[in-house]
This record gives C-alpha cells, structure tokens and sequence, in this order.
C-alpha cells in the first residue's frame, strides 16, 4: 500500500520520537507497540488539525 507523502512523514516524525526516547531511556522495547502507537496517533492529529484552512472560492 503506497502512503502519502504526508503518511511518510508522520511516520518518519513519530519513529524519530520514539527512538530518542528509546535513547534517553523513557521507552523499552516491551513497551514500543504501546507508545509507537500513542505517538504516531498524536503526530498525525497535530498535523490534521494544522491544516490551512481550504481558501474560499470567490
């Protein structure tokens, strides 16, 4: 299944979030399907909700 470009960098932006945590610690690898999960759901309602606004057709 192709993804967007949009889809690619959610999951880019989220897998980098998870593994500084992983670094510093903050996440174990029993927990990763857990906190991946939580953390790709809140970058992709982030990037939904920071849309522009679709411009009004005069």
């Amino acid at each position: 299944m192709k993804k967007t470009p949009t889809e690619e960098l959610i999951l880019r932006a989220s897998k980098e979030i998870v593994v500084k945590f992983i670094e510093v610690g903050r996440v174990s690898p029993t927990s990763f399907p857990e906190v991946f999960s939580s953390i790709y759901r809140s970058v992709a309602a982030t990037v939904a909700g920071s849309a522009p606004p679709e411009q009004e057709q005069k």
